[in-house]
């Protein structure tokens, strides 16, 4: 290489040089401020958060994602400012991001499901519900899974797509719940005298409030008795101990009272004749 070649190739570089340094120097700028303002935000929406009535679970993955977005931003437009195509970039982020949601189609269901879980909240820690046939105490809500302790002591884990998208039963959402139960007497006893010895004993329970009123009532009539349906109520935490105790006071009222509780029976005629 010559004289001539070396100093037209260092005209050149410097060129390059002296159009390339201001834009590399801003990128630079950019990405070091972008990326400390990007971590002061999104502590400040941590805190914002956490102020608010947000469920305490869904705050980290807001923050992430905020965190992530804002960043993938930042480097598409550090990468436009240093001249190199965007498009092409974009275009791959794209296709990744498919690849993934495609391979994770069931998982992604299950973090849709539960974010709609955590803004709506249908229910809460410590409710009891029923969703599809599993019924129990929430004990965790994650943003792919809802644990539920069942009342036989075992511990019930359901995907949120599948929580989500059945319909859930929550017991204690209302301050109070209605016990529904019953009781069969004898055809030949006093179905109001009954009605009121039942009234007694459930008001008689502590658990069981005054307002709104137990109510009785003829139910129906059985092969063997006549059942009486009596609907008290109690507060939602205190459900199935009320429930114990209101079966419990209403047999020993109607013993005591002898208002008889028949076992099933039949009446058998029997004709004798000949064929």
């Amino acid at each position: 290489m010559n004289k001539e070649q070396i100093q037209e190739s260092f005209v050149a570089f410097a060129s390059v040089a002296t159009d390339y340094i201001p834009k590399l120097a801003l990128g630079l700028i950019l990405l070091i401020t972008g990326w400390w303002f990007i971590g002061r935000f999104t502590k400040w929406l941590e805190r914002k958060l956490k102020s608010t009535k947000v469920e305490i679970t869904l705050i980290p993955f807001l923050c992430s994602v905020t965190r992530f977005s804002l960043r993938i931003l930042l480097l598409v437009s550090v990468a436009s400012i240093l001249g190199i195509a965007t498009t092409s970039f974009v275009a791959m982020l794209g296709a990744g991001s498919l690849a993934i949601g495609l391979a994770l189609q069931g998982s992604l269901s299950h973090f849709a499901g539960g974010v709609v879980l955590l803004f709506f909240k249908p229910f809460k820690v410590g409710d009891v519900i029923e969703i599809d046939g599993v019924k129990g105490t929430v004990q965790s809500i994650t943003i792919l899974y809802t644990v539920i302790s069942t009342p036989d002591d075992n511990t019930a884990v359901l995907p949120n797509g599948q929580v989500a998208n059945n319909k859930v039963l929550n017991y204690t959402k209302e301050n109070n719940r209605r016990i529904d139960l019953s009781v069969g007497i004898a055809y030949d006893q006093d179905i109001d005298k009954a009605k009121k010895v039942i009234s007694d004993a459930l008001n008689s329970v502590p658990l069981i409030l005054k307002d709104p009123e137990p109510f009785v009532g003829v139910l129906g009539f059985g092969d063997s008795a006549v059942n009486i349906a009596f609907r008290p109520y109690a507060k939602s935490v205190d459900y199935m101990e009320a429930y114990f105790a209101a079966n419990e006071a209403v047999k020993k009222a109607l013993d005591n009272h002898q208002i008889e509780m028949p076992f099933p029976q039949r009446d058998v005629h029997i004709k004798s004749g000949k064929i």
